[in-house]
């Protein structure tokens, strides 16, 4: 059974890769930014922001991308990092995503710049979400943080942590996908975020997957978890249904 759904995942993002998403262009001033989209669902239908893990755009956000435009979303994939900076090592990674895990505020930018593109693309302005993997997960919390016009967003294995910077509103709805066995987040980081959340009155929920380490998501890891990669992409489409549909 294991053995069966990696293989049906690999095959996902083996087929998708960019094969079914268009280039869109856009900038933050004068550094040029190079997303990608999926319009399939056609004018109106809610949209599915996607921000990527640390390596920047890849086969999992992508593939993300494909899928959910098959349940009826528009769907964009973000360029946080932007042309020209793309990590090719896991040390360029960690110095690019620290940038903007220490500037909150830029990464907010860049997000709100992708979520513009999304609603350009034709997604209806009022039934949009953010999802993110790893690094990604993180930005779709700061999406949160930031009070921006979203129904939802979805952390999968991303850092729940904030650092110094107050608790403050939360209106959106949250959904965190986490594994249980993730050694890159504390038990005092999530303490801390459910402080946050229940502090801000926010409606959250969190689902743990046993076993899981960080990347369970993503077949190019050896943190995949293929059992806990299917249930929580099941948890994720629960999710959008509720608020967006």
């Amino acid at each position: 059974m294991k053995a069966l759904i990696m293989t049906i995942i690999c095959f996902c993002a083996t087929e998708t890769s960019f094969g079914q998403l268009k280039p869109v262009r856009y900038s933050d001033g004068d550094q040029a930014l190079a997303g990608l989209v999926n319009t399939d669902a056609g004018e109106g239908a809610p949209g599915v922001l996607i921000l990527p893990a640390w390596m920047g755009i890849d086969d999992e956000a992508t593939q993300a991308a494909v899928q959910l435009s098959k349940e009826g979303y528009i769907t964009f994939v973000a360029d946080i990092y932007g042309e020209g900076n793309k990590p090719t090592t896991a040390a360029e990674a960690g110095q690019q995503a620290g940038k903007y895990k220490n500037d909150p505020k830029a990464y907010q930018r860049r997000i709100r710049l992708a979520l513009e593109q999304l609603v350009k693309a034709g997604a209806s302005p009022r039934r949009l979400a953010v999802i993110g993997y790893c690094f990604g997960g993180t930005g779709a919390l700061e999406a949160a943080r930031a009070g921006m016009e979203v129904q939802g967003v979805v952390s999968i294995h991303g850092n729940l942590g904030k650092g110094n910077r107050p608790d403050g509103p939360i209106k959106t709805k949250i959904l965190v996908l986490h594994g249980a066995a993730d050694p890159h987040v504390s038990p005092e980081e999530i303490a801390n975020f459910r402080k946050e959340v229940e502090h801000a009155g926010a409606d959250w929920q969190m689902i743990y997957y046993a076993a899981a380490k960080h990347a369970f998501t993503n077949p190019a890891s050896s943190d995949f978890e293929p059992l806990a990669a299917q249930r929580s992409w099941k948890h994720l489409l629960i999710f959008l249904q509720e608020i967006l549909k």
